[in-house]
Formats: C-alpha cells, sequence, structure tokens
C-alpha cells in the first residue's frame, strides 16, 4: 500500500511538472500581464507548445528510448559537473524572458516595435523552433544533460541538420531567444534572452570540445563539418 502511495505521489509530481513547464510556461507573460487580447503572447505560447509536444511526439516514434534518457535529466551519475552547474542557469533565464516580458507588458516598459519587425521576429522564431525540432528528432542522442551515453551505444551523428551544424538544437534555441523580445515587444527582455544565448554559446563550446576528447569518430566528424552554430562564422 505504502509502495503504491508513493507511486502515485511521483506520478502526481510528474503529471504536475508536465503541465507546469509544458503549458503554464510558455503562457507567462499573458497570466503576468492579464492582457488576454495580446495576440503575440498567445502566438508564442501556443507555438511553444507545438514545437514542443510535436518534437516529443516525433523523436518518441523514430527513437522510443529518447524520451526516458531525457525524463532522467538529473538521474545521470556520469554527467559533467560544469553542465550540472549551467543548466539551472539556462532554465532561469529562460524563465526570466517571459517574465520580463509579461512584467514589461503589465507596466508598459517599452514601446511597441512595428509589424513588419514583429514579422520578422515570427519568422527567426518558427525557424528556430523548426531547427532545434529537427535536431531533436534526428538525434537519438540528444540528452538533456551532457555526458557519454555508453550504455546507449553512443555515436555520432551527421545527418539532417547535423550535415551543416554540430550543433543544431542550441543554434535553434537561441534564434528563438533572440526572436522572442521583438516578438513581444519588450526591450528589457533582451537582458535575460542575451544572458541565455552567451550560456548557450559556453554550453555549446565545452560540449564540443567533451565530445571531440570522449566521443569516437567526432574528431573526424568535426573535419567534415566545421561550424558548431553559425554557418561561415562559428
Amino acid at each position: 500500500m505504502e509502495m503504491n502511495d508513493k507511486k502515485k505521489l511521483i506520478s502526481s509530481r510528474v503529471i504536475f511538472q508536465l503541465l507546469l513547464f509544458i503549458f503554464v510556461l510558455p503562457f507567462l507573460p499573458l497570466l503576468i500581464s492579464w492582457h488576454w487580447s495580446w495576440w503575440e503572447a498567445w502566438v508564442y505560447g501556443s507555438l511553444s507548445i507545438l514545437s514542443f509536444t510535436g518534437s516529443r511526439i516525433l523523436a518518441a516514434r523514430r527513437h522510443p528510448d529518447l524520451i526516458s534518457e531525457r525524463s532522467r535529466l538529473t538521474q545521470h551519475e556520469n554527467a559533467q559537473v560544469w553542465d550540472k552547474k549551467l543548466l539551472p542557469l539556462l532554465g532561469s533565464g529562460g524563465i526570466l524572458v517571459m517574465l520580463i516580458a509579461g512584467l514589461d507588458a503589465l507596466l508598459d516598459w517599452s514601446h511597441a516595435f512595428s509589424m513588419p519587425v514583429k514579422i520578422l521576429a515570427l519568422v527567426i522564431m518558427l525557424a528556430g523552433y523548426a531547427l532545434s525540432s529537427s535536431a531533436l528528432i534526428e538525434n537519438r542522442f540528444f540528452s538533456g544533460t551532457v555526458r557519454l551515453q555508453t550504455d546507449r551505444g553512443h555515436k555520432v551523428i551527421s545527418t539532417g541538420p547535423y550535415h551543416w551544424l554540430r550543433h543544431p538544437g542550441y543554434a535553434g534555441a537561441m534564434l528563438v531567444y533572440l526572436a522572442t523580445p521583438l516578438f513581444l515587444d519588450s526591450t528589457w527582455a533582451f537582458l535575460p534572452a542575451i544572458f541565455t544565448m552567451i550560456l548557450y554559446v559556453i554550453r555549446t563550446a565545452r560540449e564540443d570540445r567533451f565530445l571531440q576528447d570522449e566521443l569516437v569518430g567526432y574528431r573526424d566528424y568535426v573535419q567534415q563539418v566545421r561550424y558548431l552554430l553559425l554557418p561561415g562564422v562559428w
């Protein structure tokens, strides 16, 4: 009976976390500002949910064990120590972007951007979601933490978006963070957005070095695909 109660508790906790992070946080700007006619925030939240759920459904069909790998984010003993420190900062940065955008709308801190700027931002966001989602779907080893997945037969992935970039998932996420303040009319949201993008650059550099040192065949892959995040630049 106690074991069953514990399982129910764990299940309830997991369900609560999923509802919070997948369905509530994307609409945080709306919940804070209470501006229910704010169509950009509705579009932003809906796109975030569709991208997350759609990519996970497609990834689960192609790589059933990937979702299990990602769900055990804090349980991997061989996760890199430096990544354990970066992950909370990345999560906090993402929440701060939405939090400040909501406060900005509530307190009217920033002037609205023009419609052409918002359309451009929307295009950039869509490109970012498409890139990060395709990376997740393509890469069976797209773990939530940096580690050598010897238990899953870790190997180099060079197909799909990995044919052009070594870290397309991070590149896509950075595009979304770049466009979000523009789309949500929040100049102040650029502060946490830029902070988060810098963290992604740091994580990319450290993860790439780790893979070159630990993953068989990755050094050869580096010779074939030169750029980490931005073609022609880095």
